[in-house]
């Protein structure tokens, strides 16, 4: 929303604050403002200027112009455009001496777009008289961020923002609006409002005798300043009132409306509309219109039709000033991708009164603006009864322990009153308040929003920043969370980025891990067409994770902690938190991936197993098991089948409900042992399939109680080893809490493990 410094000076005459130092204070006091730029800067030295002769210039389009221009006398300036001709007046700006075409041009002759003025750059602007750029000069444009307004209908308009400019700087505000104009006796047109919760009210007045024009310049500089085309006078003037009282208005060309009566009433069904921008809709009950007799005319509160439409040889009009409902404008608007000045304002629920007030300027203005112009019977005017706001009841002690500052009440009083809001006495330190109508639509409704004004009066920033005195007690402890929390720095350790998916799975993707969409629970209303089921497995979004990082990485490892949802027949649906973990990697067979997934599973649940299992539709057949952990089964350590995924992804999925049961709840501090251990290989020729973790399990049975860790190392399968089998190679670590053991006790457990296993059927290379 863009507001003319100028503008809002006409209704605070004595406003001398600097543009820039009172976008500051509306940004600390009402509403964010974005940005501060000027317009019009040609014109603080534009003056009417006549051309005496054009003389044109060889070899060009550019003519030889000498002008007179009364306050800096008669000037030779070179104008390249068309319409330059002797006797016209034009504006004349001194911007200084340049040679052009081998002429020295001594200033320029200005186009209105260059001046600001409008839009129009084909040719340089066209004056009808000597005070025609009369209250034409430099203006500053300050822009404020419409969603800091969206409560406050009545700043739509920049007697809204004068009357809080007023507020700020302690100053008169003057009213442009005279009431006493809004002529008595029958209106000479009838209003008929089919449902009065839509539409409030509707005025209208009948004008005749009306000349459709250009508007003068100063009207035309007001909205360009602004970002509002110039069109007529008639049309430009309902959008002057418009951006002036926030109040939208339209105009009907009389003679083409079909009756003596506008209906306010919804659209038929699959009724045709044409609007202004020439765009055909198709309406329907949802939409609510302005009809004559014969057809709908305008879009109610967002555009009028083209069937009406004011044109150059208009004599008659009836102008309109209504009130919408704020939610149906807002339906109408978003359902026919139709956005537009009139709907932005409507939608912020507004003032019923302010249909009289803006015709009531308008007829002030049309009196410049069509001269000869004259009112054809009284105001047609329908309404429907509303109860003024009841008043706020403001305690001051409150509203100090609200504010965190001492304020006097002759202070609050003085704010609300500046403010327009009634104040009086309701008892002992405690103020009665009446809201004023334009804030009682959708803003001011509570004690809590008067705080907010006299808050935002006094300045914020005067505020001394206390944290309130508020006793807090220790949350209770969330066993849950602290855990989830150290397995996700666990995994955050170990170089997985964590990810966050939705809890929506669409159909393909469940089908894809072999769940039936029936088994999930299925969303009523889903944000979109793919995410239709509530997840009964993180791993599916996962895998969509690893397809979409794949296209940029060769190599990544990601993990999300979520929750699994499962139907119940009878129940809420069970929420089971789970970790899904994935490494991928582009190239290689996938071995590394599964070791370092196992490793980060065991840093978790040190000394867990992993045991080789059936595989699920969405596994490897030959890489997959279940991993073991104190007498459970706590998740499933797998490579995704080749099918789902190009490249090899090792996986992880845990029950993180499971891993936190069986996680001892205290631990034990053992000491650091005093003398040192000793450690040797062993290697163990075994068949292909055997299992490297039933070796590791009968090695420790014969290895006893001195023994106090035995690692993996590594394989080998291949010459001088005969076919089908591998050598299996373990690191066994020995030692005692009381003593060193001796080369001999080593030596004999070694010989123990070797003849062992000899025993059980095992090659040893030694």
């Amino acid at each position: 929303m863009k507001f003319s410094y100028n503008w809002i000076r006409e209704y605070v005459p004595a406003l001398d604050t600097p543009a820039r130092q009172l976008e500051r204070l509306i940004t600390m006091r009402t509403a964010e403002c974005e940005g501060i730029e000027e317009t019009g800067g040609l014109l603080a030295g534009a003056c009417p200027a006549r051309v005496l002769s054009v003389e044109p210039i060889p070899g060009g389009h550019n003519v030889k112009a000498v002008v007179e221009t009364g306050l800096y006398g008669d000037k030779v300036v070179v104008c390249g455009a068309p319409n330059c001709r002797a006797g016209m007046l034009s504006a004349y700006v001194p911007i200084g001496k340049k040679v052009v075409n081998r002429v020295e041009s001594d200033g320029m002759l200005a186009s209105g777009a260059e001046l600001g003025i409008n839009r129009d750059a084909a040719g340089i602007i066209e004056l009808d008289g000597s005070s025609a750029l009369a209250n034409c000069g430099p203006d500053h444009i300050i822009e404020i961020d419409n969603k800091s307004i969206t409560h406050r209908p009545d700043l739509w308009g920049h007697y809204g923002m004068a009357r809080e400019v007023a507020a700020i700087l302690r100053q008169p505000l003057r009213d442009p609006v005279q009431p006493a104009l809004i002529p008595a006796g029958p209106a000479s047109i009838g209003v008929e409002i089919e449902d009065l919760d839509l539409c409030p009210r509707y005025s209208a007045l009948v004008f005749d005798n009306v000349t459709v024009q250009p508007s003068p310049l100063w009207l035309q500089y007001r909205l360009t300043a602004i970002g509002l085309n110039p069109i007529n006078n008639i049309v430009d003037m309902t959008n002057f009132i418009m951006s002036e009282l926030a109040q939208p208005m339209h105009a009907f060309d009389r003679d083409l409306l079909h009756g003596d009566t506008i209906f306010i009433r919804r659209a038929h069904a699959d009724e045709p509309f044409r609007a202004l921008n020439q765009q055909d809709f198709t309406l329907g009950p949802s939409n609510l219109v302005i009809a004559d007799a014969q057809s709908a005319v305008a879009l109610a509160g967002v555009i009028g039709g083209m069937d009406s439409a004011i044109a150059a040889g208009a004599t008659r009009i009836v102008l309109e000033s209504a009130c919408f409902n704020a939610a149906s404008v807002r339906r109408t608007s978003s359902a026919l991708k139709l956005r537009t000045d009139a709907s932005m304002r409507f939608e912020k629920s507004q003032d019923p009164a302010n249909t009289v007030r803006g015709l009531a300027r308008a007829i002030d203005l049309l009196q410049e603006l069509s001269p000869g112009i004259r009112l054809v019977g009284g105001l047609a005017d329908q309404s429907k009864a509303v109860l003024p706001a009841p008043p706020i009841l403001l305690p001051m002690d409150w509203l100090v322990r609200k504010l965190g500052k001492d304020v006097s009440p002759d202070e609050v009083r003085d704010i609300l009153e500046r403010l327009a809001f009634g104040v009086s006495a309701a008892a002992l330190g405690v103020f009665s308040v009446n809201v004023p109508s334009w804030r009682a639509t959708k803003d001011v409704s509570v004690k809590d929003d008067l705080v907010e004004e006299v808050g935002r009066m006094i300045g914020y920033d005067s505020i001394d920043p206390k944290p309130p005195a508020v006793l807090t007690t220790v949350p209770p402890a969330n066993p849950e969370r602290a855990f989830q929390a150290q397995v996700r720095a666990l995994f955050a350790d170990r170089g997985f980025t964590e990810v966050y998916n939705y809890s929506f799975v669409a159909e393909a993707d469940a089908l894809a891990f072999g769940m039936q969409p029936a088994a999930h629970v299925t969303v009523a209303n889903p944000i979109a067409p793919n995410q239709s089921l509530l997840r009964m497995s993180l791993l599916p979004e996962l895998r969509a994770n690893v397809l979409e990082n794949s296209k940029h990485f060769d190599a990544f490892r990601i993990f999300e902690i979520g929750r699994e949802i499962h139907r119940q027949l009878q129940d809420l649906p069970r929420e089971i938190p789970h970790l899904a973990a994935a490494i991928y990697s582009k190239d290689g067979d996938g071995a590394a991936g599964l070791f370092e997934m196992k490793r980060a599973a065991q840093c978790l649940m040190p000394g867990a197993e992993t045991r080789p299992c059936a595989a699920m539709p969405y596994e490897h057949p030959a890489r997959a098991a279940e991993i073991q952990w104190r007498g459970v089964v706590a998740g499933r350590l797998f490579e995704l089948h080749p099918s789902l995924a190009e490249g090899r992804t090792a996986m992880l999925d845990l029950d993180l409900t499971v891993i936190q049961a069986a996680t001892p709840q205290e631990r034990r501090y053992t000491s650091i042992r005093r003398y040192p251990s000793s450690a040797f290989d062993l290697s163990v020729v075994a068949g292909g399939r055997e299992l490297a973790g039933d070796l590791r399990g009968k090695l420790a049975a014969l290895a006893g109680p001195l023994l106090e860790s035995i690692e993996y190392q590594r394989q080998y399968a291949g010459p001088p080893l005969a076919e089908g089998t591998k050598s299996v190679s373990f690191r066994l670590t020995l030692g005692s809490a009381e003593r060193t053991l001796s080369s001999e006790e080593v030596g004999e457990i070694r010989a123990r493990l070797i003849d062992g296993m000899r025993a059980e059927g095992y090659d040893l290379r030694l």
